[in-house]
């Protein structure tokens, strides 16, 4: 008899990344320049834990997904249209900022008690999934503290497939340094999944989900609560794009040790 899911996806939106983005000194603290008018997507690492945590309540019948997302309401709705048509399911939203300079402890806090807040959780078959990174809120450590103060210790990071044995057991693939992967066992939920690239395809554009989606997501963009996170006590000193150096140097017959030698010495002195 397979068990059904309660999985919970905690993914925010970010800039698109092909655009430019430009960091700027704001009396509220570090933003982009134009934050506002960039053009916004959901996080890739959110997606693939979205798109993962999909595919597995469909192969498990009466499964549920909710998104739960911190970010600008006017934003989150733009990103909405695109990504309701991908996968089924429930929208949880907090309206608060999206950008990268603010503190994982605080965001973590704030998903974990909406997660806590949605009606009929049952721990026994909850499934956290996330990004094991993330495109604007990079700490990595995010989904780690999330996991905690629901009080779930069994978590795995940077997984790239999941896979449900017969006796309910979940068997999962990690991976580790030196480009290698770990096969992880975990008895069942609950647990803490943060996810890197996943397995799976970016499912295609579907009108009628995203038609049934879009009824729930409106009312939930509404109703959508505050969040805030102030980071106080926390001091930019400087932010900056990273530097662009590029130096080119043709040589020939050069042994490769002479060359792993000469590369060593350059950062050495950066």
């Amino acid at each position: 008899m397979s068990t059904a899911y309660q999985i919970v996806v905690c993914g925010s939106i970010v800039p698109d990344p092909l655009q430019t983005l430009e960091p700027v000194s704001t009396p509220m603290g570090p933003a982009l320049k134009n934050e506002m008018m960039l053009p916004a997507v959901l996080d890739p690492w959110a997606s693939h834990a979205l798109f993962e945590a999909a595919h597995l309540a469909n192969s498990a019948p009466g499964s549920k997904v909710w998104l739960i997302s911190i970010a600008p309401k006017a934003k989150l709705q733009q990103v909405m249209m695109t990504i309701a048509q991908k996968v089924p399911f429930e929208l949880v939203a907090l309206d608060g900022p999206a950008g990268g300079f603010t503190e994982a402890a605080e965001v973590a806090a704030i998903l974990a008690d909406a997660i806590k807040a949605i009606p009929g959780l049952d721990m026994k078959r909850l499934l956290v999934f996330g990004g094991w990174e993330s495109a604007s809120r990079g700490a990595g450590a995010t989904m780690q503290m999330v996991g905690e103060l629901l009080g779930i210790t069994d978590q795995f990071q940077g997984v790239d497939q999941i896979t449900v044995n017969t006796d309910g057991s979940l068997e999962i693939l990690e991976r580790i340094e030196g480009g290698k992967h770990q096969v992880s066992k975990c008895a069942g939920p609950p647990a803490v999944l943060g996810w890197a690239t996943g397995s799976l395809p970016e499912p295609p554009n579907n009108p009628q989900i995203g038609m049934a989606n879009m009824r729930a997501i409106m009312p939930a963009l509404q109703r959508a609560k505050p969040a805030k996170i102030a980071a106080e006590g926390v001091t930019f000193v400087r932010v900056t794009l990273p530097k662009q150096l590029r130096e080119t140097k043709i040589v020939k017959d050069t042994p490769a040790y002479e060359i792993a030698k000469e590369i060593v010495a350059w950062i050495a002195n950066e």
